[in-house]
């Protein structure tokens, strides 16, 4: 494995040694009952990061999402969010399973979209007609190649969601990639909305877990939706420490993998059959397209497998790749002298 690159996604990070021993060395109670001195302290960390009242550590991203809709909506409500959007297409649709509404889809360029774009989707309120509750923004946009909202994008979908007594829920899984890209800080982000989640597992290399934050209220529910959802912890300090680690060390070297991204891009640009934009790649994530005489995707991927890089069809002819802490540059390197060897070669493809 020591050879193999690994740009599937920014989940497959590893703890380091540092975090390990964070890991290790971590104060523990029952979570459950708000007594683990870890859990409490990462909490209070990250609603201070984000300015919000209150925080609520929980296993996964797809939780952190779900028991915020929960929390929000009730059966027969409904969703305002793009189509590209993560907790539409890739947590089993939960929206509808867990909480029971309905959503209607802006169809943006890549997954990047306006008040205006917001405003024709709200319902009127009738009889008839669900009731319009929550608008969803997602920052980085996984499918639209990790894309990051400008802030005046975000206050603007505030403002359209102010007009009609909307909540917005704010899916930064990814948002520590946004802030890195642009500079901003996570609270200019989370001061244009009502609840936020983060996730610790991806880019910033923790194993385990997201936050939400939000007002008091709005944590008091989710927390009970954490637990009804199967999301209640005993002794979580011990990932919880990874997570504190993870968000205290590991942010500001995301601009490596953004500079490992557009690289990637650059040199794939230049091959002869592969079709990158590459001003598209803002942050960690390249998606990219290969011409029929290399093949299908999924093909195309073996070919890159079967030599130590790996990364994940996403469509007939797309594919993407994530860059992430555990691939340095020399290992970008690596990959692009497999690419040319592929794509210059047609018989090897």
């Amino acid at each position: 494995m020591a050879n193999v690159v690994d740009l599937r996604s920014d989940t497959v990070t590893k703890p380091s040694p540092a975090m390990r021993q964070a890991i290790a060395n971590a104060e523990v109670g029952d979570d459950v009952h708000g007594d683990d001195p870890t859990v409490n302290r990462l909490q209070e960390y990250m609603a201070n990061l984000l300015s919000k009242e209150v925080a609520l550590y929980v296993p996964s991203g797809t939780m952190a999402n779900q028991v915020s809709i929960r929390s929000v909506c009730e059966p027969g409500d409904e969703l305002i969010l793009d189509e590209t959007t993560h907790s539409y297409n890739y947590e089993t649709a939960g929206p509808s399973a867990l909480a029971g509404v309905s959503l209607r889809f802006i169809r943006s360029a890549r997954g990047v979209f306006n008040g205006t774009d917001v405003e024709p989707l709200v319902r009127p309120r009738v009889m008839h007609f669900a009731n319009s509750r929550m608008v969803i923004v997602e920052n980085t946009n996984n499918v639209g190649g990790g894309s990051v909202w400008p802030l005046e994008q975000v206050r603007d979908v505030r403002a359209a969601a102010d007009r009609h007594g909307l909540h917005v829920h704010l899916d930064g899984a990814r948002l520590m990639n946004a802030c890195v890209a642009t500079g901003n800080k996570p609270a200019d982000f989370a001061r244009y909305v009502d609840s936020i989640s983060i996730c610790f597992s991806k880019g910033l290399g923790a194993p385990v877990g997201s936050i939400v934050a939000g007002p008091a209220d709005f944590i008091d529910r989710a927390r009970r939706f954490r637990k009804m959802f199967g999301g209640g912890m005993r002794q979580a300090g011990i990932i919880a420490a990874a997570a504190l680690y993870a968000i205290q060390h590991n942010v500001e070297r995301l601009a490596e993998d953004h500079a490992n991204a557009r690289k990637l891009a650059t040199a794939l640009a230049e091959l002869p059959g592969v079709k990158v934009d590459v001003d598209s790649v803002e942050t960690n994530i390249v998606i990219f397209d290969i011409e029929l005489e290399l093949g299908g995707a999924a093909n195309f991927a073996q070919k890159l497998r079967e030599r130590d890089v790996w990364l994940l069809p996403t469509g007939p002819q797309r594919l993407r790749a994530v860059t992430h802490l555990d691939v340095p540059a020399a290992q970008i390197d690596q990959a692009i002298e497999v690419f040319r060897a592929l794509c210059t070669q047609p018989s090897a493809a």
